[in-house]
């Protein structure tokens, strides 16, 4: 069974960092493709950024330069550093894990950036 479960999430203001972890089990962030992504109110849901299993990775024009997608395969657990955070992130974040079958979502993490 697979399980993806996200942690770090929180209220900060406007310039603070957060970090999230997405916590994976069942399946292997270090041979799949993992993806942060997220809803703010009234929105769709959006790609903020993914890493492949050979490490390049993508970004929304949004964060770049300030949002960092990582992973450490020996704990088989996924990152994204969060720094100079705006309003605008304002989101629930989700990190999906994408097999060759499937893709699996996390039950994703609030983050409420305060101006």
């Amino acid at each position: 069974q697979v399980q993806l479960v996200e942690s770090g999430g929180g209220l900060v203001q406007a310039g603070d960092s957060l970090k999230l972890s997405c916590a994976a089990s069942g399946i292997s962030v270090s041979v799949n493709r993992m993806a942060w992504y997220r809803q703010g109110p009234g929105n769709q849901r959006e790609l903020v950024a993914s890493i492949t299993r050979n490490g390049g990775t993508v970004y929304a024009n949004s964060v770049k330069g300030r949002f960092t997608i990582s992973r450490d395969n020996a704990k088989n657990t996924g990152y994204l550093q969060m720094n100079s955070l705006k309003p605008d992130d304002t989101a629930v974040y989700y990190c999906t894990v994408m097999s060759l079958l499937n893709t699996y979502w996390g039950q994703g993490t609030q983050v409420t950036v305060s101006s």
